[in-house]
């Protein structure tokens, strides 16, 4: 693992796989998640696929910053200034993360990548493909959304649950905790086994828990509010992938991503709930590796028509037509 700070003052943790000579391919975690949560055999397989990936520990998770002096915010007041349209007074945005993704690719001395979110990372690398469209090769955006859901909403019940940390927070209680929520969230289809749920739930643990970094994080997704408006902003080629028995963020919000963003294509797993099981690893790799190459296909493409394109601009102008 490599640490280093962001223009922010933000310590980030990353680690990669592969040859850095290879396309780049950032990978962007949910809410309160640590990267461990991308799967090391989906890491190596894009890797062996022929690219440069990197993964990493969002602010306040992990072994990256926690903005403990921020406090614990409150997500009704949040949601409240949001609905009746006052900047909401929040600790940091999800614009804010998006600038520890851009600070990552400068200390790795890359022009551009591949972007893959998970959840609050999918919003994290939308806004990213929307606002700095030079640095993004592609999206793909995984049981993410273009909205934060609505306090009526009933998926809303599962999110509460999973704001809802455990007291005293010590090892044990937290290791329940995450198994416990990671069986409310998982996949019916490609379920995990109490081992390696508990594995999980340890390394999550031990890589520096923190009850309070989950609702700093929650409140910038709900400060973020309808971002719709942005996704149509998005030209890069995009992906969206989403569980059909997604319980926190439903498929037809996957579904309402796609259709906002030009040419996106949408893929619903079956099965699949809102995690990346083990067991569903050989499948998302086949889906990721196909966009990406295809991505990369067509950027090559783009490059070389720009570079013909400024070749006739730098042609004198004197030449004698014969």
């Amino acid at each position: 693992m490599t640490q280093f700070q962001t223009p922010d003052g933000i310590q980030l943790v990353y680690e990669t796989f592969g040859l850095s000579q290879h396309p780049a391919v950032i990978l962007i975690m949910g809410l309160g998640a640590q990267m461990r949560v991308w799967p090391d055999e989906l890491c190596q397989r894009l890797a062996g696929a022929g690219y440069y990936v990197v993964r990493f520990d969002n602010r306040d998770v992990g072994d990256s910053t926690h903005l403990n002096d921020q406090g614990s915010p409150s997500l009704l007041k949040t949601w409240l200034q949001q609905k009746m349209q006052r900047q909401a007074d929040v600790p940091y945005t999800l614009h804010d993360m998006s600038r520890d993704v851009l600070a990552l690719l400068d200390q790795l001395q890359l022009d551009n990548a591949h972007l893959i979110g998970a959840s609050m990372g999918g919003m994290i690398a939308q806004i990213l493909a929307a606002t700095k469209r030079k640095r993004v090769r592609s999206l793909t955006s995984i049981m993410s959304a273009g909205r934060a859901p609505g306090l009526p909403d009933p998926n809303l019940k599962v999110l509460l649950q999973l704001a809802k940390r455990p007291t005293p927070f010590n090892r044990e209680a937290s290791v329940r905790y995450t198994m416990r929520m990671n069986r409310l969230i998982g996949s019916p289809a490609y379920p995990m086994d109490e081992m390696e749920l508990r594995q999980l739930a340890e390394t999550s643990f031990d890589r520096a828990g923190s009850p309070c970094g989950f609702k700093r994080q929650l409140v910038a997704i709900t400060a973020a509010g309808d971002r719709r408006h942005l996704l149509q902003k998005i030209k890069v080629p995009t992906l969206v992938i989403h569980g059909s028995d997604d319980p926190l963020i439903p498929a037809r919000m996957g579904a309402d991503t796609a259709a906002a963003i030009r040419k996106a294509k949408l893929k619903i797993i079956q099965g699949m709930g809102h995690d990346l099981p083990p067991a569903l690893v050989p499948k998302l790799s086949k889906m990721l590796i196909k966009h990406l190459n295809k991505s990369e296909r067509k950027w090559h493409k783009r490059t070389l028509k720009r570079a013909a394109q400024n070749d006739l601009k730098n042609q004198p102008n004197n030449l004698i037509a014969v």
